[in-house]
Protein backbone atom coordinates (compact mmCIF):
# COMPACT_ATOMS: atom_id res chain seq x y z
CA UNK A 1 0.00 0.00 0.00
CA UNK A 2 1.52 3.30 -1.08
CA UNK A 3 1.57 6.53 0.87
CA UNK A 4 -0.82 8.98 -0.81
CA UNK A 5 -1.09 12.73 -1.30
CA UNK A 6 -4.51 13.91 -2.49
CA UNK A 7 -4.49 17.35 -4.07
CA UNK A 8 -6.32 19.63 -6.47
CA UNK A 9 -8.46 22.69 -6.10
CA UNK A 10 -10.83 22.86 -3.17
CA UNK A 11 -14.46 22.04 -3.98
CA UNK A 12 -13.36 19.54 -6.66
CA UNK A 13 -13.88 16.16 -4.99
CA UNK A 14 -10.69 15.86 -2.94
CA UNK A 15 -12.70 15.26 0.25
CA UNK A 16 -14.71 12.54 -1.48
CA UNK A 17 -11.46 10.89 -2.56
CA UNK A 18 -9.86 11.02 0.87
CA UNK A 19 -13.06 9.75 2.46
CA UNK A 20 -13.10 6.76 0.11
CA UNK A 21 -9.58 5.86 1.32
CA UNK A 22 -10.18 6.62 4.99
CA UNK A 23 -11.03 3.06 6.04
CA UNK A 24 -7.99 1.50 4.35
CA UNK A 25 -5.75 1.78 7.41
CA UNK A 26 -3.98 5.01 6.51
CA UNK A 27 -2.68 7.51 9.02
CA UNK A 28 -4.42 10.73 7.97
CA UNK A 29 -3.17 13.00 10.74
CA UNK A 30 -3.65 13.61 14.44
CA UNK A 31 -6.52 16.09 14.09
CA UNK A 32 -8.58 14.97 11.12
CA UNK A 33 -11.83 16.80 10.39
CA UNK A 34 -14.12 13.89 9.59
CA UNK A 35 -17.30 15.40 10.97
CA UNK A 36 -19.87 17.19 8.85
CA UNK A 37 -19.31 20.87 8.18
CA UNK A 38 -20.85 23.56 6.01
CA UNK A 39 -20.95 22.32 2.40
CA UNK A 40 -19.10 19.13 3.47
CA UNK A 41 -21.67 16.90 5.18
CA UNK A 42 -19.20 14.05 5.78
CA UNK A 43 -16.16 16.13 6.69
CA UNK A 44 -13.22 17.24 4.57
CA UNK A 45 -10.73 14.60 5.85
CA UNK A 46 -8.02 17.20 6.33
CA UNK A 47 -5.65 17.26 9.27
CA UNK A 48 -5.53 20.61 11.05
CA UNK A 49 -1.77 20.31 11.64
CA UNK A 50 -1.17 19.78 7.92
CA UNK A 51 -3.42 22.73 7.15
CA UNK A 52 -1.42 24.86 9.55
CA UNK A 53 1.94 23.83 8.07
CA UNK A 54 0.74 24.67 4.57
CA UNK A 55 -0.79 27.93 5.75
CA UNK A 56 2.52 29.01 7.27
CA UNK A 57 4.39 28.12 4.10
CA UNK A 58 1.91 30.03 1.91
CA UNK A 59 1.88 32.99 4.28
CA UNK A 60 5.43 33.75 3.13
CA UNK A 61 4.44 34.24 -0.51
CA UNK A 62 0.76 35.22 -0.66
CA UNK A 63 0.35 38.96 0.00
CA UNK A 64 -1.80 40.09 2.91
CA UNK A 65 -4.61 42.66 2.61
CA UNK A 66 -3.35 46.18 3.21
CA UNK A 67 -4.67 48.75 5.67
CA UNK A 68 -4.18 52.37 4.63
CA UNK A 69 -5.79 55.28 6.46
CA UNK A 70 -7.88 52.82 8.44
CA UNK A 71 -9.32 51.25 5.27
CA UNK A 72 -8.75 47.61 4.32
CA UNK A 73 -7.61 47.24 0.73
CA UNK A 74 -7.23 44.10 -1.41
CA UNK A 75 -10.00 42.17 0.32
CA UNK A 76 -9.57 39.47 -2.30
CA UNK A 77 -6.31 38.44 -0.64
CA UNK A 78 -6.90 35.57 1.81
CA UNK A 79 -5.66 35.73 5.39
CA UNK A 80 -4.65 32.84 7.65
CA UNK A 81 -6.74 29.67 7.16
CA UNK A 82 -8.16 31.10 3.93
CA UNK A 83 -5.08 30.49 1.79
CA UNK A 84 -6.51 27.42 0.04
CA UNK A 85 -8.17 30.19 -1.95
CA UNK A 86 -4.91 32.00 -2.61
CA UNK A 87 -3.46 32.74 -6.03
CA UNK A 88 0.20 31.92 -6.45
CA UNK A 89 1.92 32.59 -9.80
CA UNK A 90 3.51 29.56 -11.43
CA UNK A 91 7.23 29.51 -10.72
CA UNK A 92 6.97 31.07 -7.26
CA UNK A 93 9.42 29.36 -4.91
CA UNK A 94 8.14 28.68 -1.41
CA UNK A 95 10.91 28.75 1.21
CA UNK A 96 10.91 25.99 3.80
CA UNK A 97 10.64 26.92 7.46
CA UNK A 98 12.45 24.94 10.20
CA UNK A 99 9.32 24.56 12.34
CA UNK A 100 7.31 23.39 9.33
CA UNK A 101 9.98 20.91 8.25
CA UNK A 102 10.11 19.48 11.77
CA UNK A 103 6.34 18.92 11.74
CA UNK A 104 6.47 17.44 8.23
CA UNK A 105 9.16 14.99 9.36
CA UNK A 106 7.03 13.96 12.34
CA UNK A 107 3.85 13.48 10.31
CA UNK A 108 5.47 11.49 7.51
CA UNK A 109 7.00 9.01 9.98
CA UNK A 110 3.51 7.53 10.40
CA UNK A 111 3.31 5.15 7.45
CA UNK A 112 1.30 4.36 5.47
CA UNK A 113 -0.17 7.84 5.34
CA UNK A 114 -2.81 9.53 3.23
CA UNK A 115 -2.74 13.32 3.45
CA UNK A 116 -5.24 15.56 1.72
CA UNK A 117 -5.11 19.33 1.41
CA UNK A 118 -5.81 21.56 -1.62
CA UNK A 119 -2.84 23.67 -0.49
CA UNK A 120 -0.53 20.83 -1.57
CA UNK A 121 -1.21 22.11 -5.09
CA UNK A 122 1.23 24.88 -4.16
CA UNK A 123 3.31 23.56 -1.26
CA UNK A 124 4.18 20.08 -2.56
CA UNK A 125 7.86 20.96 -3.35
CA UNK A 126 8.51 21.63 0.36
CA UNK A 127 7.04 18.25 1.33
CA UNK A 128 8.65 16.17 -1.43
CA UNK A 129 12.00 15.42 0.30
CA UNK A 130 10.03 13.67 3.06
CA UNK A 131 7.63 11.66 0.88
CA UNK A 132 8.99 8.14 0.43
CA UNK A 133 6.95 5.49 -1.41
CA UNK A 134 4.33 8.13 -2.18
CA UNK A 135 1.88 8.43 -5.07
CA UNK A 136 -0.17 11.47 -6.02
CA UNK A 137 -3.88 11.64 -6.76
CA UNK A 138 -5.04 14.81 -8.51
CA UNK A 139 -8.81 15.32 -8.42
CA UNK A 140 -10.69 17.87 -10.52
CA UNK A 141 -14.06 18.70 -11.97
CA UNK A 142 -15.66 21.20 -14.32
CA UNK A 143 -14.05 24.56 -13.51
CA UNK A 144 -17.29 26.52 -13.63
CA UNK A 145 -18.87 24.16 -11.07
CA UNK A 146 -15.82 24.38 -8.82
CA UNK A 147 -15.75 28.17 -9.06
CA UNK A 148 -19.43 28.49 -8.20
CA UNK A 149 -18.98 26.10 -5.28
CA UNK A 150 -16.08 28.25 -4.02
CA UNK A 151 -18.32 31.32 -4.13
CA UNK A 152 -20.98 29.51 -2.11
CA UNK A 153 -18.38 28.42 0.44
CA UNK A 154 -17.15 32.00 0.86
CA UNK A 155 -20.70 33.08 1.66
CA UNK A 156 -21.54 30.15 3.95
CA UNK A 157 -18.36 29.49 5.95
CA UNK A 158 -17.75 31.80 8.96
CA UNK A 159 -13.94 31.59 8.65
CA UNK A 160 -14.13 32.96 5.08
CA UNK A 161 -16.14 36.07 5.93
CA UNK A 162 -14.45 39.24 4.80
CA UNK A 163 -12.85 37.59 1.78
CA UNK A 164 -14.10 39.06 -1.48
CA UNK A 165 -14.31 36.71 -4.44
CA UNK A 166 -15.80 36.93 -7.91
CA UNK A 167 -16.35 34.18 -10.44
CA UNK A 168 -13.27 35.37 -12.33
CA UNK A 169 -11.19 35.25 -9.15
CA UNK A 170 -12.40 31.73 -8.37
CA UNK A 171 -11.54 30.57 -11.88
CA UNK A 172 -8.09 32.10 -11.45
CA UNK A 173 -7.61 30.13 -8.21
CA UNK A 174 -8.64 26.95 -10.05
CA UNK A 175 -6.33 27.64 -12.99
CA UNK A 176 -3.25 28.45 -10.95
CA UNK A 177 -3.54 25.36 -8.75
CA UNK A 178 -3.83 23.01 -11.71
CA UNK A 179 -1.12 24.83 -13.66
CA UNK A 180 1.26 24.16 -10.76
CA UNK A 181 0.30 20.49 -10.86
CA UNK A 182 0.49 20.09 -14.63
CA UNK A 183 3.51 22.27 -15.33
CA UNK A 184 5.67 21.56 -12.28
CA UNK A 185 4.61 18.83 -9.86
CA UNK A 186 3.71 15.98 -12.20
CA UNK A 187 7.25 15.92 -13.63
CA UNK A 188 8.20 13.67 -10.71
CA UNK A 189 6.49 10.67 -9.17
CA UNK A 190 3.51 8.49 -10.05
CA UNK A 191 0.31 10.39 -10.73
CA UNK A 192 -3.35 9.46 -11.07
CA UNK A 193 -5.74 12.08 -12.44
CA UNK A 194 -9.42 11.58 -11.63
CA UNK A 195 -12.45 13.60 -12.65
CA UNK A 196 -15.08 14.10 -9.96
CA UNK A 197 -17.60 12.16 -12.06
CA UNK A 198 -15.24 9.18 -12.33
CA UNK A 199 -15.26 8.84 -8.55
CA UNK A 200 -18.98 8.17 -8.69
CA UNK A 201 -18.47 5.05 -10.78
CA UNK A 202 -17.03 1.64 -10.02
CA UNK A 203 -14.39 2.13 -12.70
CA UNK A 204 -12.95 5.29 -11.14
CA UNK A 205 -12.85 3.76 -7.67
CA UNK A 206 -11.21 0.62 -9.03
CA UNK A 207 -8.53 2.74 -10.68
CA UNK A 208 -7.95 4.51 -7.35
CA UNK A 209 -7.65 1.17 -5.55
CA UNK A 210 -5.20 -0.29 -8.07
CA UNK A 211 -3.10 2.86 -8.09
CA UNK A 212 -2.79 3.20 -4.31
CA UNK A 213 -2.81 -0.51 -3.47
CA UNK A 214 -5.46 0.28 -0.86
CA UNK A 215 -9.00 -0.84 -0.16
CA UNK A 216 -11.46 1.81 -1.34
CA UNK A 217 -14.97 2.29 0.03
CA UNK A 218 -17.57 2.01 -2.69
CA UNK A 219 -20.21 3.54 -0.42
CA UNK A 220 -18.55 6.83 0.50
CA UNK A 221 -18.85 8.75 -2.80
CA UNK A 222 -22.47 9.94 -2.93
CA UNK A 223 -23.92 11.01 -6.26
CA UNK A 224 -27.03 12.38 -4.51
CA UNK A 225 -24.91 15.12 -2.91
CA UNK A 226 -24.08 16.73 -6.25
CA UNK A 227 -25.49 20.23 -6.62
CA UNK A 228 -26.80 21.75 -9.81
CA UNK A 229 -24.91 24.78 -11.15
CA UNK A 230 -25.88 27.11 -13.94
CA UNK A 231 -23.77 26.83 -17.09
CA UNK A 232 -21.11 29.55 -17.29
CA UNK A 233 -18.84 30.40 -20.18
CA UNK A 234 -15.22 30.03 -19.13
CA UNK A 235 -12.12 31.67 -20.63
CA UNK A 236 -10.19 29.81 -23.33
CA UNK A 237 -7.15 29.43 -21.08
CA UNK A 238 -9.23 27.73 -18.39
CA UNK A 239 -10.79 25.52 -21.04
CA UNK A 240 -7.34 24.37 -22.19
CA UNK A 241 -6.28 23.42 -18.68
CA UNK A 242 -9.51 21.49 -18.18
CA UNK A 243 -9.02 19.70 -21.49
CA UNK A 244 -5.52 18.60 -20.46
CA UNK A 245 -6.76 17.35 -17.09
CA UNK A 246 -9.50 15.37 -18.83
CA UNK A 247 -6.91 13.90 -21.18
CA UNK A 248 -4.72 12.84 -18.29
CA UNK A 249 -7.73 11.19 -16.64
CA UNK A 250 -8.96 9.54 -19.87
CA UNK A 251 -12.25 11.32 -19.27
CA UNK A 252 -14.29 12.50 -22.25
CA UNK A 253 -14.51 16.27 -21.96
CA UNK A 254 -18.17 17.36 -22.04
Amino acid sequence: MHNVIVLGSGRSGTSMTAGALAQAGYFMGHKVLNQGRINNPFGNWEDQEINYVNEQLLGQVIPQPEIRDGIVHHRDRPVEMQRWLGRLPVGTEIPSLPACVSKIEELTRHEPFCFKDPRFSYTLPVWRPHLANTVYVCVFRDPHKTAQSMLKQVVDAPHLRGLEMTLDTALDVWSLMYRHILEIHRRDGAWLFLHYDQLLTGDGLERLSRFTGAWVSRDFPRADLRRAYRPVEIPAGVERIYAELCRQASFPMP
